[in-house]
């Protein structure tokens, strides 16, 4: 195994069996052995469940890797069966360093045992050593920030608790090898902060990082790169944004459509691995030439990473960006309102219709948006067949210089929850141009200006 390589993934394979009823286990255990020895043909008393199917991969080391996919795609055991917790049936797992999982957070923890008592115990499995766990439990108390509970039985904890304290004490045994479950909303929203800086602080430290979310712009802001499971199948791997745009393509798709969809993103992720799909925005971005600070029009800046979701009786067209004048523009000026305007056409009748618009980075992180209802009974009632609604959102241009993306979405009752009746991520891009003396810092212009007052003089 090469020394740049974490984890190493090759044709990994797991079947499990799925027993009817209770008894046909305990037959499958004797009779087929009874039936060999009499010359007949051995039965199976199961069915075969394959969780994952010939599942290659390559991690390196220092990389931060996310893992899409829908309830059911295998994600969960891909994890376990990395970290060790379930066998493979087929296939091979190399790991290198030590690692740290949070998988099933408090599963390991004894219920009668304090806390403390767990945080030497969980620790000790991790590979810590007593006069390691004795020089980290200050901090690892400190992290879990649960009081005089430390003292205590587990038992009397509460949910929220007993995943803080397991957190604190996975996140603490410097890991070179990360593994991350969908642990990343345990607590309130102070101690998830926490736990996103610990993460990134171990990041920066060179450890490998790999972690199941079923949330985008966590795998945007986080993530080197992504890779996207579906029943029990690689489909594809590449750039987060990318990736997380075809998940969502998958995940919203009308249930007739998602087999060509998701044989569509197979065979792409076969052809590319998604990173070219960016490059040309990339290369902009840095490239393009610039209007001498005036708001105008470029023609070729057009996104090339457009996903299409699947129409359910609506389609969205026509995308652009205007100053408040009408004049179409992609190159804009901080500071300023523009126009972003759409077109939705209906080709089905749509009941209780929501639009919405959102503003997104190069690298997919998602900065802010609008919908044209707070609440679905404040929505526009009834849209009929044929019927094209003018779509416009007015914003302030509040972005540092730099390169965006544009979604539209319109949003409506399908059987009786709200769903996309049309979604289009990256419809459109725009430029915000630099400044001369400019001193903002960042993606968003909070304007903050400094004053400078001397305090103290050196005579």
């Amino acid at each position: 195994m090469s020394s740049e390589i974490a984890i190493r993934v090759d044709k990994l394979s797991k079947c499990f069996q799925v027993y009817a009823q209770p008894h046909d286990r305990l037959k499958q255990s004797i009779l087929p052995r009874l039936q060999r020895a009499v010359g007949a043909a051995p039965k199976k008393y199961h069915a075969d469940f394959w969780a994952l199917r010939d599942v290659s991969f390559e991690i390196h080391k220092g990389e931060t890797v996310g893992i899409l996919g829908r309830n059911g795609s295998g994600k969960s055991t891909l994890l376990q069966l990395i970290c060790g917790t379930l066998n493979p049936t087929g296939g091979s797992i190399q790991t290198h360093g030590r690692i740290a999982a949070l998988l099933e957070l408090g599963s390991g923890f004894n219920p009668e045992f304090t806390g403390r008592e767990n945080v030497y115990l969980n620790a000790a499995v991790l590979g810590l050593s007593k006069s390691e766990i004795d020089a980290r439990f200050d901090e690892i108390a400190a992290f879990a920030d649960i009081g005089a509970f430390i003292e205590q039985p587990v038992k009397t904890y509460s949910s929220g608790m007993l995943v803080r304290l397991a957190f604190a004490v996975a996140i603490n045994v410097d890991p070179e090898v990360l593994v991350v479950d969908e642990a990343l909303s345990v607590g309130d929203e102070l101690f998830q902060r926490k736990c996103f800086s610990r993460i990134e602080a171990i990041r920066k430290q060179g450890a490998t990082i790999l972690f199941v979310s079923h949330s985008g712009s966590t795998i945007v802001e986080l993530c080197d790169r992504a890779i996207l499971m579906d029943s029990g199948e690689k489909l594809a791997s590449g750039k987060p944004k990318q990736l997380v745009g075809l998940y969502q393509k998958l995940l919203y798709a009308p249930v007739e459509k998602q087999a060509a969809i998701r044989e569509q993103i197979r065979r792409n992720g076969q052809r590319q691995t998604g990173e070219a799909m960016l490059q040309v925005e990339e290369d902009e971005a840095a490239t393009a030439p610039l209007a001498h600070q005036q708001e105008s029009f470029d023609p070729g800046l057009k996104p090339s990473s457009t996903i299409e979701y699947e129409s359910l009786g609506a389609l969205i067209e026509s995308a652009q960006i205007c100053t408040l004048a009408g004049e179409q523009v992609n190159n804009l000026l901080r500071g300023k309102s523009y126009r972003y305007i759409y077109t939705v056409r209906f080709t089905e009748q749509a009941r209780h219709v929501r639009f919405g618009m959102l503003i997104k980075t190069i690298n997919g992180v998602e900065l802010g948006g609008a919908v044209s209802a707070a609440q679905a009974k404040h929505s526009l009632a009834i849209a009929e067949p044929g019927a094209a609604y003018k779509i416009e959102f007015r914003f302030v241009c509040s972005l540092n210089p730099g390169v965006y993306f544009l979604n539209a979405g319109v949003v409506g009752d399908v059987g009786g929850s709200e769903t996309y009746l049309h979604r289009m991520i990256d419809i459109a891009m725009f430029r915000v141009l630099p400044e001369s003396q400019d001193m903002a810092t960042g993606l968003v212009n909070f304007a903050c200006y400094p004053e400078i007052e001397l305090q103290q003089s050196s005579e």
